[in-house]
């Protein structure tokens, strides 16, 4: 993950605008596991990686169109190089929902999203064709301006709110303590799990590193992550393996060490859990999907 920066995002909209919006590069300062009282409609346009949000942790692709509501902590990671900048991953889409309110007083039709703003709460992945026509909507938002602009983003509040093609992300349960030095702690243990997933991490080091004893660490992460600390790792640790198992040809054996684990039996038992498959199918139908690299034509 990202630096150890304030994790309270401000948002500051243009008084011009109803929404903010913005494309990002990454990594960048405001790559980190944040919250905010704004609704979030988050694009990934290019590269993959881990999503974060709330309690839920899962593999993204470019394309992955999501909303997330107010103050649920979210965060998308991508393993990078030392110095490598992916430009343009993100484009981001801000707004205060009471403002949508507000104008619902006037014009009843806004009344309609109240129900797409509950859902949000616990944050919502769009897949299928809602998936594809939200993201061409977001993309041509940032060449408008002004009423068009508006125009445009009341069109993708419609699609979004009226469609079925979603998934809910964080568990109903999930209610994490969202004070200051809660989430910097918070963030700063996300980060060493991060740069450490090749070794042997032991919740030891991070209950020192955070001046807690290793239970009351467990307690704190658990509640403010939704997931154990092993479950964590172990997610992780497996989504940087279908990485290699699906883009490399490393035998499985490196694989299982190169990705933290110290015995394969273990490994393949994580595997096994997470994804309904050994590692061994999991490339097998990986492999099957990969684009076949065109050959080209003998000279004549």
């Amino acid at each position: 993950m990202a630096g150890n920066l304030p994790t309270y995002e401000h948002i500051v909209t243009d008084v011009n605008e109803t929404f903010l919006w913005r494309m990002d590069d990454y990594p960048w300062e405001r790559n980190v596991w944040n919250f905010h009282p704004e609704i979030e409609i988050h694009l990934l346009r290019k590269s993959s990686g881990m999503a974060f949000v709330g309690d839920h942790i899962g593999e993204f692709d470019a394309g992955y169109l999501t909303v997330v509501g107010p103050n649920l902590p979210h965060d998308w990671v991508t393993a990078t190089e030392p110095g490598e900048v992916i430009h343009g991953r993100d484009v981001v889409i801000q707004f205060d929902p009471d403002r949508l309110r507000t104008i619902g007083q006037a014009v009843p039709e806004f009344n309609q999203l109240e129900a797409f703003f509950r859902r949000s709460e616990r944050g919502l992945v769009y897949k299928g064709a809602t998936r594809k026509a939200g993201a061409e909507m977001v993309e041509k938002m940032g060449g408008l301006k002004g009423f068009p602009r508006l125009s445009l983003f009341l069109e993708l509040l419609s699609l979004l709110s009226s469609s079925e093609e979603y998934e809910v992300l964080s568990s109903p349960e999930f209610a994490p303590k969202l004070d200051a030095e809660s989430l910097d702690l918070l963030q700063r243990s996300l980060i060493y799990i991060f740069e450490h997933l090749a070794t042997d991490i032991h919740i030891g080091a991070l209950a020192e590193l955070s001046g807690m004893s290793e239970s009351a660490f467990s307690r704190f992460f658990k509640k403010n992550t939704g997931n154990s600390f092993t479950d964590h790792v172990n997610k992780l640790r497996i989504w940087q393996a279908c990485k290699l198992l699906s883009e490399t040809d490393m035998p499985i054996t490196d694989i299982c060490f190169e990705v933290g684990y110290l015995n394969i039996s273990n490994f393949n038992r994580t595997f096994l859990r997470q994804h309904k498959m050994t590692p061994s199918s999991y490339r097998r139908l990986t492999s099957q999907r990969r684009p076949v690299r065109a050959i080209d034509s003998p000279q004549s």
